[in-house]
């Protein structure tokens, strides 16, 4: 944004930003089939009509609330791992610290859950979910593992595989604590649940543990 810039000319050039922060806090809220247009206007401050000066469909808005609210958080993590060249104990610890901060977002967190509840009735939830967020952080995770392995870090076994072994267990107390939280379950603390599972999971995949 250049200096001297008109305010108003400001305001209109982040509006896509502000609407798509205001989606993502309803799609968390309500879903992705039970989310109006005129939920996600009412929420970031603007008429129907600009919405649509903006984005088409509702499928628009949720593609905008991946690349502007969560994927940025994603490539930062994807980078990390690309830069750091071991060991790869201290890089499993920081990168999932740092998954836990993302996916462990309220809104983040129930989008997620969206998701996977309504994929099937909207495939295209899911197919720019994983090809914008799920497939970069599991394969720059793949990459990282594949290279500890090279460095005689890590065990032999499929990188893809330990990779997911690594998300999952994030995953899972995302998803407990969005859907059976609220009926009275009790709560997982995830950034203790993912230190837990990290000196776990270093334990198996280090050849000095072979």
């Amino acid at each position: 944004m250049q200096a001297g810039e008109p305010k108003f000319r400001r305001r209109k050039a982040e509006r896509p930003r502000e609407i798509a922060a205001a989606a993502l806090e309803v799609f968390a809220e309500k879903g992705f089939a039970a989310a109006r247009l005129e939920d996600v206007a009412a929420r970031a401050r603007v008429s129907k009509g600009a919405l649509y000066l903006y984005f088409e469909t509702k499928e628009d808005i949720f593609r905008a609330v991946v690349e502007q609210a969560v994927a940025p958080d994603i490539a930062r993590i994807a980078a990390l791992m690309a830069a750091h060249p071991g060991p790869f104990p201290d890089l499993l610890h920081a990168i999932v610290e740092r998954l836990v901060q993302v996916v462990g977002g309220a809104h983040v967190g129930g989008v997620a859950k969206m998701v996977i509840a309504e994929a099937r009735n909207f495939p295209e939830l899911a197919r720019v979910w994983h090809d914008q967020l799920v497939s970069v952080a599991l394969g720059a995770l793949s990459t990282a593992i594949a290279a500890a392995q090279a460095r005689g870090e890590v065990r032999a076994g499929d990188p893809r595989a330990y990779a997911l072994q690594v998300i999952s267990p994030m995953l899972v107390g995302v998803i407990w604590r969005e859907t059976f939280v609220p009926v009275g379950a009790a709560p997982f603390d995830l950034p203790a649940l993912a230190r837990q599972h990290v000196a776990t999971l270093l334990d198996g995949l280090s050849l000095e543990a072979a």
